[in-house]
């Protein structure tokens, strides 16, 4: 008799469930739809004489967010599931360099929950998605660094 949960155990006795990595690409894609909002809010927030360069780095980042959120909806269909369209909630922020602080934090969350959830899909078996997951965790090491060369030299 057959389980509606499929698992795939490896050589190394490591299982990855394949509901529980649904639901793990589902809080990735809240994640993402996240970041879409808070570029998008920040980049209308942003203030004083830097405000169009910094709303445009904003906005910039939404594509490469958008295409990461569509990869995973995408996936998670593939898999039997349902992608959220329920968006993790934006920090708020009243200052230019809080709004970038706010950024680099959720860069780094990104990088860390790709870098496991990869981990996740090589355990499952999956190695287009683990590689997929890798290039994501280039995509947001990039937007990270960008980040805090940003807010290095930042005035006051």
């Amino acid at each position: 008799m057959h389980s509606k949960t499929s698992i795939i155990k490896k050589s190394n006795d490591t299982e990855m469930d394949k509901q529980k990595l649904i639901d793990n690409l589902n809080e990735d894609l809240a994640g993402e739809l996240g970041a879409i909002v808070q570029y998008i809010t920040y980049a209308a927030k942003a203030t004083g004489p830097f405000r169009p360069q910094l709303s445009a780095f904003f906005l910039e980042e939404v594509a490469d967010e958008q295409g990461h959120a569509q990869y995973l909806a995408n996936k998670i269909v593939a898999l039997g599931g349902e992608p959220t369209t329920t968006p993790r909630p934006v920090p708020e922020a009243s200052s230019n360099r809080e709004m970038l602080q706010k950024v680099l934090e959720a860069e780094r969350r990104a990088v860390n929950d790709y870098s496991q959830r990869a981990k996740e899909a090589d355990a499952f078996g999956d190695k287009g998605l683990a590689v997929q997951l890798e290039d994501m965790v280039r995509d947001e090491s990039g937007h990270s660094e960008e980040t805090e060369r940003i807010l290095r030299d930042w005035p006051l």
